[in-house]
């Protein structure tokens, strides 16, 4: 009796932690269906998804770096765990899961340490970054993150996710304001390929702007690397420090970053391009690579919301994966060739990075308004949005966060309503 009872414990066991990660989708694709998915259009999202990341993200890192005094080797280190190391599970994500499922780092978290690095030391940050892997999870593996997402209604998501966004819209239009001569030609290159859809086919919109800003930036002189850079990154092994207060100080604040801002943005971004991210084997794989990047002195890996916006874009969903592992691939190439690379993309005028991000985010932007105030919950979404465009940081936490709060409250208290399932 005793020997049938274990083994039928055994067996709920097991069923549980079948049920609690979801499953990838069977069967794998081959190099045949790989070959026979892959396209110009989604190499070409890929591309733009990995220059996304990997300049005005990578321009955060060298700003914190240089606040808490990093040494070029640590810096080279840094990047090389978020680009090298993050790209590898990003293509495996991509490939088990058959969906983009891009991986990088916390920026909100990023930021978060430049203000620690002024008390805290760097073996005492790598402390917290391991502690923060750690908690993430053990938060995936209780399986209490997807329940949680679940609650949340997705018109308020999408409002979160329209507030950050929003930002890139106005740095587009900046850039036409301040520098018209990069800005401009641009811009004209988008809506031309996208008003000429046979046209566009051959040439994406998005790539065509790239194209033509790159010129635009040589022919006028104003392409200026600061000097002669170092070609390969080298990864250095950080021992870290264990501290209370870089603990108390970090942890609970870049968790929320990882689970909140950056992987509930970008479960929302894929959801409403139609896929159905796990999110549960996202938590899990987000700790437990947190514990690996953390070892060459990288911040906290999570699912991007900008980059799995850039993958899901365009072309055709059953495709779209594709995009995601020829984003991983060119990042473990940016990884292995990070200070040659962040060089030349520094070295480009600030309105190239801005119009070409602004382009990419369009659609996406204008999906988000459409999902947060067409339906339900559009007051609370609202705030949700008001409070994430306002930006205000409080406790060491972003907007988005406090925007999420504020929009549930404010629905609770005058939309209860659209809680109801008949309204759903």
């Amino acid at each position: 009796m005793r020997a049938q009872r274990a083994g039928e414990n055994a067996g709920t066991g097991a069923a549980v932690r079948e049920h609690l990660l979801e499953r990838p989708v069977r069967p794998l694709p081959g190099p045949r269906r790989l070959l026979r998915d892959a396209g110009g259009v989604y190499a070409a999202n890929g591309l733009i998804g990995l220059v996304f990341a990997a300049t005005g993200p990578v321009a955060v890192i060298l700003a914190v770096g240089a606040q808490g005094g990093l040494s070029q080797r640590e810096l080279a280190s840094w990047i090389f765990g978020a680009f090298f190391l993050n790209g590898v599970l990003t293509v495996v994500a991509c490939w088990l899961y058959r969906q983009p499922l891009a991986f990088f780092w916390t920026i909100p978290g990023t930021v978060l340490v430049g203000p620690a690095l002024t008390h805290l030391t760097w073996p005492q940050v790598v402390g917290a970054f391991f502690a923060t892997g750690l908690l993430v999870l053990l938060l995936g593996l209780s399986g209490w993150v997807r329940r949680a997402m679940a609650v949340v209604p997705m018109p308020i998501v999408m409002a979160m996710v329209a507030g950050i966004f929003l930002r890139f819209g106005i740095d587009l239009v900046h850039s036409l304001r301040d520098d018209v001569g990069i800005a401009a030609p641009m811009v004209l290159a988008f809506l031309l390929l996208s008003a000429l859809p046979r046209l566009g086919r051959r040439i994406p919109p998005i790539i065509g702007a790239l194209l033509v800003g790159a010129g635009t930036v040589l022919v006028s002189g104003r392409f200026r690397p600061a000097g002669a850079a170092e070609w390969f990154a080298a990864p250095v092994l950080q021992a870290p420090e264990w501290s209370l207060q870089a603990v108390l100080e970090l942890v609970v604040p870049l968790a929320i970053t990882v689970l909140v801002v950056q992987n509930g943005q970008g479960i929302a971004v894929l959801r409403a391009a139609g896929h159905a991210p796990p999110i549960n084997v996202v938590t899990v794989a987000c700790g437990a690579w947190s514990l690996l990047t953390a070892a060459v002195g990288t911040v906290s890996t999570c699912l991007t919301g900008p980059t799995n916006a850039l993958l899901s874009a365009s072309g055709e969903r059953s495709r779209q994966y594709t995009a995601g592992i020829a984003c991983g691939l060119l990042a473990m190439l940016f990884g292995l060739f990070a200070p040659l690379f962040t060089s030349a993309m520094l070295a480009t005028p600030p309105a190239f990075i801005a119009t070409l991000g602004g382009l990419a985010l369009l659609r996406v932007l204008q999906g988000s308004f459409v999902a947060a105030f067409s339906t339900r919950f559009t007051l609370g979404a609202l705030v949700t949005f008001v409070v994430t465009v306002a930006d205000v940081t409080v406790l060491n936490v972003g907007a988005a966060f406090w925007g999420l709060l504020a929009g549930l409250a404010v629905s609770g208290l005058l939309e209860r309503p659209d809680f109801s399932p008949a309204r759903s």
